[in-house]
């Protein structure tokens, strides 16, 4: 097999998306993000990362020094990414159960709970280079770790976030989609 650098990518640019669960994501690349899916804005310029793993447990036999066999028993797939864009939809995310209300025109607030709830939502991550455009579709998943927030002079105020995905009632724990030529099953 040749190399060829005309299938080495990058993410120029993009955006994560959030929806209640449920929220019917796009089939394809060229429909819109339905009404229910919010762009959480800019993130930091570390870009989002995606992490994709598999636990197997080894089965010994007496006869054998080395396994016999190994068995799958976990499949686990994160999102991490830094939303530096505060607003309603990043920071109720951040903070599971948080509601954000007007006290006046001007001042608004975030209740944070002292014990959240659950917070499954369907995530979306789309992103660009050239031409080439895919779509990462996460129908159930969470925020499972977060990380401090840090406030001083010389950053953005960043709410560094881990989204963890669960598994559908479909087979998949998530869909990629991809105009990228390289990909062809053909």
């Amino acid at each position: 097999m040749a190399n060829d650098a005309d299938n080495v990518r990058v993410g120029l640019n993009g955006s994560v998306y959030i929806a209640p669960k449920g929220t019917t994501a796009p089939a394809d690349l060229d429909s819109a993000w339905a009404a229910g899916w919010v762009d959480l804005g800019y993130l930091s310029d570390d870009g989002v990362s995606m992490e994709y793993g598999t636990d197997t447990q080894d089965i010994n036999a007496w006869q054998s020094l080395s396994p016999v066999r190994k068995v799958l028993t976990s499949v686990n797939m994160t999102l991490g990414f830094t939303a530096i864009e505060l607003k309603t939809a990043t920071v109720t995310l951040y903070f599971p159960s948080a509601t954000m209300s007007d006290v006046s025109g001007t001042v608004h607030k975030l209740s944070i709970p002292a014990a959240p709830s659950p917070d499954e939502r369907a995530i979306g991550l789309e992103w660009i280079d050239g031409t080439i455009k895919n779509r990462l579709i996460i129908s159930r998943g969470e925020v499972t770790d977060r990380s401090a927030i840090t406030i001083g002079r010389s950053d953005a105020v960043g709410l560094e976030m881990t989204v963890s995905a669960y598994a559908d009632t479909a087979p998949e724990i998530a869909v990629w989609l991809s105009n990228d030529p390289a990909w062809s099953a053909a």
